[in-house]
Parts: structure tokens; C-alpha cells; sequence
């Protein structure tokens, strides 16, 4: 795979040539301010300026339009009235412009001539292939490059911090912030309104560029979930980002929707899909620049509990209730250490965490509790708490703590409480790059960033697969119900149908009788033992306890003949006439020690289908009790979801009631993700109470609402593309033997591993260039853990002896042109020459163009004649790199 080619937001952010629209003689016009601040920053290349109404703008010439200017420009920055901007395009189009800032506002924040105007001003673009930020947006800035293209007052300073704001306003006061703090910057973004290119591309951008080490990220809502999520877990895998949103609130989402177009998501969805991509959340503007302390310094946890050692108890106290708020437990140290240091502490100390050393510790005392505290196997993380006391020395036990971080993996966070007396030690460790604050409370917070990165790390690295081979939903079935029901123009549909499509998913349900007369009533009563519950059908409602059309605990022949003329009378009295009206007989579910939830799915705007569980029964709305998560699950993702519910705590045994099973209520979470991926029709899905004890779990009610869904593309309306199922196939390869090629997952980890290292060594060096004994396990994570939306790899299957082995591999990368792929391919020693190879570029030749790719890309090398051969029965080019002779460069345009 080649790494060279540039990125295609290059000429946005490192152009060559730019030309200022509306640059005047006014120097507090936008534009001028732009132009200046360009030449400020000690731009290198070549400027222009543009302007009918003058001849020359400064010590520049000013030119009528770009028609008039006699070289190429690859960046336009237009501050001119929003309907001059269309024309402006035009002319950008026809002179080869690349790339445009678009700072002028009135589009599609402005209502309907605005939005009109925005999408003429889209149309444009696509015919040219330009790509803009903005509208209404401040510019962008590359200090790197000395490129400042905003109309921000004040110096930026070149530093490894990107920073990506949706807010202009914002962006100028974090700048000024940041100056009078000298935190420099590699890029900074205001995307404004986002038309054109989004949060997804410019992550794209920052993930490839060197000079970025942390990417932080003002959000106020999401055009495109799918680019933003795959561009967050793309960036999150390999360098630290910290978000924060705004519109938490009724009332900050009133305020982002007065200067933005875009959907603000819901907080508690918005939470849901930060934690899936790996990054770090902050509620407040502050909180970016404190979590990129910590993070941007390469401090990694292996753990989340942290030991605080301290010379004052009242400072202790209050780190360990801040500990508590941010749920990060406090190790409890192993009676080797407490022995240890009995032996190197006075008398007095704590004995326990947190380790008081007392007020008269000296620079030698704290260097011995710490250095025995970070060896401790039980301990993740330390805090180190200094007071200025009289005999204590801040320099001298700054000192000491770096030195023991030069020789401990484990991250420390040092709080030097004071001012005057702790400047010197303070600056001592910021020098050395340890995290400082001057407040317990501000240290805490600074290691719950860890804490944070370390958990959504582990959920970033969630890659569910399918979720079980042996019991395959339906989804024919469930498919058909709901086509029936839209082709009747019906959109909600009855409890039989609803619970139709949940057993077609395998999710256990009450059985569920439609009666059309009492004798009937009873006859099914009878049937099913009493008690049982009667109910109307009633399509056109969700909640028909709350309207009275749920009778409970029927425990006779004569309440059920009462109940069902009831109900009767009931339901021929509505107007309108309700569709799919009826009446049905259930079992009573009741268990005396069975706990009611509620599952669920709804349809965010910005993020498609959520899942939610919680607390269920009558009160479920009133109690509030849910967490959400973004589709698809897998079985850890589901335990987290649980365990963020107050519920959860009920599941346990208590008393004389046994525990659930909780493998039942994660199966059943794992089946609703599988309805989320595959029935996109489906908008909301209500399934309360589900009842769950010790012995089962059974869905009692449930209700579903559904839309026409119309798209091409699978999975489209997933923010996280799930596991491709659908492009598992079974071939035969070698004459006889059946083979299935299928999309990788995490779960093929071992037999990946077994495949690699199973290589001969020109086998290894043809795929790899490299003849490794041991395979890296952070490329088998990144070879198996893979975003389906910008990758794919698809592995020939073998069973043998009820085992499946990995025979071989043919995987693709979409390029940074977003348009081509690179692929690679390899396949085990024995099975050469017998068809996998054929089979495994096939798949992926019509996946990638299915996928809309026009381009696929390769680099064999020179002496691998067998892949060349394979590659131009494929219809590739072949042809040796200009740059190495070893490498052959081959290339094949996809239908």
C-alpha cells in the first residue's frame, strides 16, 4: 500500500495560490481582514485579490474577476453578499479552482431563499469539483504552513493541537484564549454551516496529517452520522479527541438552531455515539483544553484505579468524593504494599488508600511511597497531592515524582496546591510534561479523561459480528409483514404483527390469540389457563393500557365474557374506525420474582436507529430510567448498556428472589440490534414490559411503527455499518471442496493469526515485506477490527473437523480521493493455484464497486510473478513504480 499521495483537502488547508473575494479598500471589511491576516502569517505562496470595484487593495494589485488573472489558483476565499456567491463559483469553476472558503452568510441558515440559493450554490460546486467550507463560517487556519484565512483578530501560534469548530464565534475566543496561554495549533477549522465538507472529511484530513497529535472538537449538530462516526473512530484509534457539544439542553439547541442548519441530536444519543467512536466528551468549553493536557502528553491507562498520595487529609477528602461523582475507584492496595510502606512511613500514616504521609513528609518520603504505591498490580493510575506545609519542599518533591515517572509506565497527575511557594515545582513539572492542577477536584478531573479514553477505547474496538450462525433470524419473514402492511398504506402495526417480527428474531413472546366472539374468548382462555389478560387490537395506539383497553388478572368464564363485550362496545365506539381493529386473549405473564423492562428502538434524525433498555411497566415513562446505545451490539456493548440503568441493580439476587439471567436480557438487546440493522423501515419498536426472572425472558407487549425506506445502499441508515452478512457466499474451490468467503470480524482474530504466521516466509515477505516470526497484535487488532464503511476484507473459510481455518485474504482501503481503493491479497501456501485467490478478488472487485468506487490500486512487488498474472486476468494495468523498481504498480478502473 502506498502512502504518498497527497490528501484532496490539501489545497484547503496547504495551497499554493489563493485568491480573496471582496477584499477593499475598507480595511474593517471581512475580506480585507482575511487578506491581511494571510500576509501576517507569513503565507509563501501566491495571493490575489478580488475585486470589481478596485485596482489595487494594500500593496497588491486587485483584479476584476479571476478571469483576469493569468496563473492557476487553488484556494478561493469569498466574503462577498450571499447572491453574488453562485456567480463567484461559476467563475472559481471554469479558472480550476480546487478548493473554496465560503465566509459570507444568508444560506441555508437564512430559511427558504437561503436554502435555495444553498443548494444552487451545491449544484455548482459538483459540476466543478470544488470542494468548500461553510457558508457562514470563520475561515481556516494552518499554522504549519503560515496560512491564517479567517477574520480572527490576535496571533496563532503552531503547535500539535487541531482544533474543529461549528461556531465561528467560538473559534476567535478558544484563539485568544490559547495565545494568552502560548497553546499552539496545527489546524484549526470553522465549518459554519457545513454544506459541502463536514466534520467526517476533515477528521479524514487530521487522522493523515503528522503535525496533529490531538484533535479537538466543538459540536452542535451532525449532517452526515455515518461520516462523522466513521471519521471520530478513524481518528480515535490512533490520536486522542475531546468533544464538546452544545444544544444539551431545550434551550442551547433553541440557540444552535438560531445560526445552523444542522440536526441537533438528542444528549443522551449524541453521549451514546461518542462513547462507540473512542473519544472523550467535556461538558464545557474549559473542559477541551484540560483533557488535551492530559491526553495529547501519550498518558495511557491500563485500568481505571487510581491511588492518591497526599500530605494533607482535608485535600485527600475532597479528591475522593470528586472520585466517587466520576466513578473512578479507588485501588485498594495489596498487603504487600501496606507492609512496604509500614516500613518507610512514620507511624501515623493512613494505611490505606489514599496514602497520607503526613504534613511533614520531606522530597525522600513521598519518593518511597510512590515508587512502592506504582508497583502495586491493583493500581492504574496515581495522583500526587502536595500543600506548601512548612517542612515540605514543592521543588525537591517535584523532583523525586520525575524522576520515578521516567522509570513507571503508570500515569501520574500532580496536584501543588497554593501559588507562590509551588510556582517553581509546578513549572518543574510541566517542563517534564506531567499533568498539573492546582485543585484536587481539577487533578480528578484530569484523570477521569483517562479513565474516559481507557473505557470508550475498549467500546471504539466493538466490531459485532453476526450474531449467531446457528440461529438466523427470519428476516424474510419479518420483511414480509411489514411490506404487506405498507403496500395497505398502514404504518403501525397490531400487537400480532409486532410480535410476528420479534419471533422471527427469535425473541420470546406471549402468545398472542385473536378472538371474534366471546364463546371464542373463553374457548382460548381455557385454552391457555387462567388467569389471562384481554386486550384490544389496536393499531392506531401505542399505550392501550392508558386509554383502558387492557384488562389484567381475568380469572373466569364470566369476566372473560364481561371483558370481551366491553371491549366490544369499546372499539365499535371510536370514530375514526381504527385500522386492524380486535380483540385478543393472552396468558397472564406474571412472576412473582420476574422484574419488568422496557426495550426499544427509536429513529434519531442525525444517528438513524437507537436502542434503548431500562426500567418497563406502566410507570417506565414516569421512572426514566434508560441507557442508549447506537446498533450494531455485540454481547460487551450490551453489558455496558445494562449496567448504566438503575434497573440493572435489580437483576441481582436480593432476599428470597434468585437473579436473572442476564445472558437471556443481552441475547434478547443483541436480537433488537438486528432488527435495527436489518428492517431500516422500522421507526420505533416499544416492547413493554418484557419480564425477565431467573428462568426466562418474555416479551408481554409490543409495539412497532414503520416507514417506507428506499435506498440502494445496505445499511445506509446505520450511523455504524454492522456486520455485512448478506455478502456471506459458499463456493467450491480445488474440484470439490466447499469454501466460504465472507467478510472478516474481531471474532476471527485466532484463526487470522494462525493464517499469518502459517505463511512461509516468501509468502509473508511478498504480502507484508516483511518476514516477521511473531505477528504484532496490534496489527491482528487492526486487520481484524475493521470499519466496514471505509474497508473491507473478505476471508476464504475452510471447516475441517469442525473447525474453521483461514485459508486466505483479499482486503481493500479507500484512498484519500475518497474515490479509489488499494487492495491486497494473500492466500495460504497450500491452497495456491486452487481458485481462492479468483474467488476472493471477485467478491471484492463487485463490493468495491457496488460501493461506488471508481478505482481500485496496487503495489506487487516485482518478483511476485503469480499476483501480477492474477491481477491482469482481472483486466489491472501492470506497470513497474517510476519511484521503487522493485515494485510493480498495477490498477484497474471498477464498472
Amino acid at each position: 500500500m502506498s502512502g504518498a499521495t497527497e490528501h484532496y483537502l490539501s489545497p484547503l488547508f496547504e495551497p499554493e495560490s489563493v485568491a480573496v473575494f471582496g477584499a477593499s479598500q475598507r480595511s474593517n471589511s471581512v475580506a480585507t481582514i482575511v487578506l491581511n491576516n494571510i500576509v501576517e502569517a507569513g503565507f509563501k505562496g501566491s495571493l490575489y485579490a478580488i475585486n470589481p470595484k478596485h485596482k489595487r487593495v494594500g500593496y497588491l494589485p486587485c483584479y476584476a474577476s479571476l478571469a483576469h488573472v493569468d496563473a492557476p489558483v487553488e484556494l478561493a476565499i469569498i466574503a462577498t453578499p450571499a447572491a453574488t456567491v453562485p456567480a463567484i463559483f461559476r467563475q472559481c469553476g471554469e479558472h480550476g479552482v480546487k478548493a473554496a472558503v465560503v465566509l459570507s452568510g444568508g444560506f441555508g441558515e437564512a430559511g427558504e431563499a437561503g436554502q435555495r440559493l444553498e443548494r444552487e450554490l451545491l449544484d455548482i460546486a459538483k459540476h466543478y469539483g470544488i470542494r468548500f467550507i461553510g457558508p457562514n463560517c470563520l475561515g481556516v487556519i494552518h499554522p504549519p504552513n503560515g496560512f491564517n484565512a479567517t477574520f480572527a483578530g490576535g496571533n496563532v501560534n503552531s503547535g500539535n493541537i487541531a482544533l474543529i469548530s461549528q461556531s465561528g464565534a467560538l473559534c476567535t475566543a478558544i484563539l485568544d484564549w490559547a495565545e494568552s496561554k502560548d497553546i499552539g495549533f496545527s489546524t484549526v477549522v470553522s465549518t459554519g454551516i457545513s454544506a459541502d465538507i463536514d466534520f467526517g472529511e476533515i477528521l479524514d484530513f487530521l487522522v493523515a496529517d503528522a503535525k496533529t497529535r490531538s484533535i479537538l472538537m466543538y459540536v452542535e449538530g451532525i449532517r452526515d452520522a455515518r461520516s462523522f462516526m466513521s471519521g471520530l473512530r478513524a481518528a480515535a484509534r490512533v490520536k486522542p479527541v475531546i468533544v464538546v457539544k452544545a444544544g444539551r439542553h431545550k434551550s442551547g439547541i433553541k440557540a444552535a438552531l438560531s445560526h445552523n442548519s444542522v440536526n441537533v441530536v438528542a444528549d443522551d444519543v449524541f453521549d451514546a455515539a461518542l462513547s462507540r467512536a473512542g473519544v472523550v466528551r467535556g461538558m464545557h468549553i474549559g473542559d477541551l483544553f484540560s483533557a488535551a493536557t492530559v491526553l495529547t502528553e501519550g498518558i495511557r491507562l491500563k485500568g481505571v484505579n487510581l491511588a492518591i498520595i497526599t500530605n494533607g487529609g482535608g485535600p485527600a477528602a475532597m479528591a475522593c468524593d470528586k472520585a466517587s461523582d466520576l466513578n473512578i475507584p479507588l485501588a485498594k492496595l495489596q498487603q504487600d504494599t501496606l507492609e512496604q510502606l509500614d516500613r518507610s512511613l512514620p507511624p501515623m500514616w493512613s494505611r490505606a488508600n489514599p496514602v497520607d504521609v503526613l504534613g511533614n513528609a520531606d522530597a525522600q518520603l513521598y519518593q518511597k511511597a510512590l515508587s512502592v504505591v506504582l508497583a502495586d498490580d491493583n493500581v492504574h493510575g496515581v495522583m500526587v497531592l502536595l500543600t506548601p506545609q512548612a517542612t515540605t519542599d514543592p521543588v525537591a518533591v517535584a523532583e523525586k515524582l520525575v524522576e520515578c515517572s521516567r522509570t513507571s509506565k503508570k500515569p501520574i497527575i500532580a496536584c501543588w496546591m497554593g501559588a507562590r511557594r509551588v510556582r517553581e515545582g509546578r513549572n518543574l513539572l510541566t517542563n517534564a510534561g506531567i499533568p498539573n492542577y492546582r485543585l484536587p477536584e481539577l487533578a480528578i478531573q484530569g484523570f477521569a479523561y483517562l479513565t474516559s479514553f481507557y473505557r470508550n477505547q475498549k467500546l471504539l474496538l466493538q466490531t459485532p459480528g453476526p450474531l449467531s450462525q446457528d440461529h438466523k433470524p427470519d428476516i424474510a419473514k419479518a420483511r414480509s409483514i411489514i411490506k404487506s402492511a405498507l403496500d395497505n398504506h398502514c404504518y403501525i402495526l397490531n400487537e400480532i404483527e409486532s410480535k410476528a417480527i420479534l419471533s422471527a428474531f427469535h425473541i420470546p413472546v406471549a402468545p398472542t390469540m385473536v378472538v371474534d366472539s366471546s364463546d371464542q374468548a373463553v374457548a382460548e382462555a381455557d385454552k391457555l389457563g387462567y388467569p389471562v389478560a384481554m386486550k384490544t387490537l389496536y393499531s392506531d395506539v401505542s399505550d392501550n393500557a392508558g386509554i383502558g383497553g387492557v384488562h389484567l388478572n381475568l380469572s373466569n368464564e364470566n369476566v372473560v365474557r364481561t371483558t370481551f363485550e366491553a371491549l366490544s362496545q369499546w372499539l365499535d365506539g371510536i370514530e375514526p374506525t381504527p385500522q386492524n381493529k380486535g380483540i385478543v386473549v393472552e396468558p397472564m405473564v406474571s412472576s412473582y420474582t420476574g422484574r419488568k423492562l422496557r426495550m426499544g428502538i427509536t429513529a434519531d434524525d442525525g444517528f438513524g436507529p437507537i436502542i434503548s433498555f431500562g426500567s418497563g411497566g406502566a410507570s417506565a415513562k414516569v421512572v426514566s430510567d434508560s441507557a442508549v446505545s447506537l446498533p450494531p451490539l455485540n454481547r460487551l456493548l450490551a453489558k455496558d448498556m445494562i449496567s448504566r440503568t438503575r434497573v440493572s441493580k435489580l437483576l441481582a439476587a436480593f432476599r428470597d428472589t434468585p437473579d436473572v439471567d442476564s445472558v437471556d436480557i443481552e441475547n434478547c438487546l443483541l436480537r433488537i440490534s438486528e432488527i435495527a440493522c436489518e428492517l431500516p423501515e422500522i421507526v420505533e419498536l416499544d416492547i413493554n414490559p418484557i419480564i425477565a426472572d431467573a428462568n426466562t425472558v418474555m416479551a408481554v407487549g409490543a409495539h412497532i411503527v414503520i416507514r417506507p425506506y428506499d435506498s440502494d445502499i445496505s445499511y445506509s441508515h446505520t450511523a455504524i455499518h454492522p456486520y455485512p452478512s448478506h455478502l456471506d457466499i459458499f463456493v467450491t474451490i480445488a474440484g470439490d471442496v466447499k469454501c466460504n468467503i465472507r467478510p472478516i470480524r474481531p471474532e476471527d482474530a485466532k484463526i487470522e493469526l494462525d493464517f499469518v504466521e502459517g505463511l512461509s516466509d516468501s509468502s509473508k515477505h511478498f504480502r507484508f515485506m516483511n518476514t516477521f516470526r511473531k505477528f504484532p497484535p496490534e496489527m491482528l487488532a487492526k486487520l481484524t477490527q475493521i470499519d466496514y464503511d471505509r474497508e473491507m476484507a473478505f476471508i476464504a473459510v475452510i471447516t475441517q473437523d469442525g473447525q474453521e481455518e483461514e485459508i486466505g485474504v483479499a482486503r481493500y482501503a479507500i484512498s484519500v480521493d475518497r474515490e479509489s481503493c488499494e487492495f491486497a491479497i494473500t492466500v495460504a501456501d497450500v491452497w495456491q493455484g486452487k481458485g481462492v485467490a479468483h474467488e476472493l478478488m471477485s467478491a471484492l472487485i463487485q463490493y468495491a464497486a457496488q460501493r461506488g468506487l471508481k478505482r481500485m490500486t496496487g503495489e506487487i512487488l516485482a518478483d511476485n510473478t503469480r499476483m501480477q498474472q492474477l491481477a491482469r486476468r482481472f483486466g489491472f494495468s501492470v506497470h513497474r513504480s517510476k519511484e521503487d523498481s522493485s515494485i510493480m504498480n498495477v490498477a484497474k478502473e471498477l464498472p
